[in-house]
């Protein structure tokens, strides 16, 4: 278990650094498309390193997902979510040291890529469309997991899956909520910036989970597993 939540520690921070990083440091030159391949890129580098200690969840959400479709203990989602928290906070701490060492970089003005809704925050999305597209998103990102990592499926192609399925959430959402779909890389970023991020924080804990869980619960039940499993 001590490698396994080192492994999803580790995953976490390449997670965080590797996104979070990219829309810091590189988010005007790069653009949207560039900060959704960052995240993307960061699953199928973690995947291929890491997934064959841990499974590369990275994600209490997935994590939650894989409790509810049967395949890990409540025990161990305890210390994989404690480790992918651990993770994201030291992530961003880096992204912050790093971003900090620029002349005209401020907190408070320019951010740490902290998710957000509401007036001031991007799109200016509402709460109900901030929990609608976490939730689906998160829904329909535990489910390709869960697919692509189920018995008889591809197995070499999962990383690649999963971390393309990321990046698409991205282009459809970054503009609504910065996109989550992932509660430690939210908590990570919202405990340095404080303020808004922090009163905002709930909406990428609670829906998130709720969609990792149904995603579980629905392949557990057959309905989005192939036959066999």
């Amino acid at each position: 278990m001590s490698r396994k939540v080192t492994a999803e520690f580790l995953g976490t921070f390449i997670l965080v650094f590797f996104g979070v990083g990219a829309a810091v440091l590189m988010g005007e030159k790069i653009g949207m498309l560039g900060i959704a391949l960052a995240f993307g890129l960061s699953i199928v580098a973690a995947a291929y390193a890491l997934g064959a200690i841990s499974g590369a969840h990275l994600n209490p959400a997935v994590s939650l997902g894989m409790v509810t479709a049967g395949r890990m203990s409540a025990g161990e989602f305890i210390g994989y979510a404690v480790a992918q928290v651990a993770g994201a906070t030291v992530g961003a701490l880096a992204v912050f040291a790093i971003a900090s060492g620029k002349a005209d970089y401020a907190l408070a003005t320019h951010g740490l890529g902290q998710n957000g809704f509401g007036a001031g925050y991007l799109g200016e999305y509402s709460l109900l469309a901030a929990l609608l597209f976490e939730a689906i998103a998160t829904f329909i990102f535990v489910t390709v997991i869960l697919g692509a990592t189920q018995d008889g499926a591809p197995g070499a192609m999962a990383g690649l899956a999963i971390g393309l399925t990321l990046a698409g959430i991205h282009l459809v959402g970054i503009n609504v909520t910065g996109v989550s779909v992932n509660p430690a890389r939210s908590i990570g970023p919202a405990v340095i910036v404080g303020g808004k991020a922090l009163a905002d924080l709930w909406v990428f804990i609670v829906a998130p989970l709720a969609g990792g869980a149904v995603a579980g619960i629905l392949h557990a039940a057959g309905v989005t597993r192939a036959n066999g499993d």
